[in-house]
């Protein structure tokens, strides 16, 4: 439960504002584009800070599909896969790491 409410926290504080700089990364792209009503430029930048210091470019593109569908997100966490489990540990890290840079 710990997980998905921290998932879902991440990804309820973020919505679009301003379109997204042609420079940003993977999860700001994706953060900017949703429809979360507490998201703008600052804040998804400062997530796509964090996540570049904990993600790798492909666990950040399957972060930012978390944005489109928080369900996704329960599946990977569930899932029996050893890749996603590894995945979800970097993905907790990440979680924290984000809510102390950019809180």
């Amino acid at each position: 439960m710990k997980h998905i409410i921290l998932t879902v926290a991440l990804a309820a504080i973020l919505a679009p504002v301003v379109p997204a700089p042609l420079d940003a990364g993977t999860l700001q792209r994706a953060c900017m584009k949703s429809d979360r009503k507490a998201a703008n430029r600052r804040l998804c930048s400062c997530i796509q800070k964090a996540a570049r210091g904990q993600l790798s470019s492909s666990d950040q593109r399957l972060a930012a599909t978390f944005f489109k569908d928080p369900h996704r997100s329960q599946e990977i966490r569930q899932s029996d896969r050893y890749s996603h489990e590894v995945f979800w540990k970097r993905y907790k890290e990440f979680g924290v790491r984000a809510q102390q840079m950019c809180s």
